[in-house]
């Protein structure tokens, strides 16, 4: 399957601490790779570095197959980025926010970009509100649908739902579901390994600067023990999958 990202040997130091010790992985185009990590760990800094926000020490990394140290202008044309916080500007209305970033995009026909993007989101009864007035859900609705704005073929979502309530979060979950069926590649850090479990097609768990473990939720749980029979068998949850290989590591 053709590669939407492509990283190899990546490596990245902030004054005397080394975050990133030669990170390698590779993600499918079309899937919902999610990087997990304890805070700390470089997952922001990987993604700071795929979106050609921040340069790499050594190592290689290539998006929509441009490498983000040679072609930044190309990779950014093919991606978007959403990170912990919704990126709205609170003083316009949700309607003026998309019609903005279509504008500063060069899109034709911005006003009708927007009103498909607010029908999409459920957001066409707040779209002349003030973003300031919406909810947590509803802002980071808006911020994901302003992220679309031009159809990049990558969308980087970094911890989109920290501080949500369970009813925006699976809200959001829902989103993220959608814009993977419809050919989107979808780049998601998370501090919840639930929310992990629910959308990965597949998972990498990043842990003192490199990838300790990679592969489907199945194959994670091949690493655990095999579960215990009593009175049904119970597979193991990726919250006690990554727990149980990050306690394996800091024991070597």
């Amino acid at each position: 399957m053709e590669k939407a990202i492509q990283v190899k040997g990546l490596r990245k130091s902030y004054k005397d601490k080394e975050v990133l010790k030669g990170v390698d992985f590779e993600v499918r185009r079309g899937e919902i790779f999610s990087l997990l990590g304890s805070n700390g760990a470089g997952k922001t800094t990987i993604i700071r570095i795929l979106a050609t926000l921040l340069k790499q020490e050594s190592g290689t990394a290539a998006v929509n197959g441009f490498d983000v140290a040679a072609k930044p202008d190309q990779v950014r044309q093919s991606i978007s980025l959403t990170g912990q916080f919704a990126a709205v500007d609170e003083m316009l209305t949700g309607r003026e926010n998309l019609i903005m970033i279509a504008r500063l995009r060069h899109l034709h026909h911005p006003r009708q970009i927007a009103d498909d993007l607010l029908k999409r989101f459920g957001l066409t009864d707040a779209a002349d509100r003030k973003a300031s007035t919406y909810s947590g859900g509803m802002r980071r609705r808006l911020d994901i649908a302003m992220s679309l704005i031009g159809k990049p073929q990558l969308i980087f979502l970094d911890e989109p739902t920290t501080g949500l309530d369970p009813e925006a979060r699976m809200e959001t979950w829902r989103i993220v579901k959608e814009l993977a069926d419809g050919g989107t590649t979808v780049f998601l850090t998370t501090q919840y390994l639930e929310e992990a479990e629910q959308l990965a097609d597949r998972i990498a768990i990043l842990h003192e600067g490199r990838i300790i473990a990679n592969g489907t939720l199945e194959e994670l749980r091949k690493l655990f023990p095999p579960a215990k029979m009593e009175y049904v068998e119970k597979q193991p949850t990726l919250e006690e999958i990554f727990l149980a290989i990050i306690g394996k590591k800091e024991a070597v």
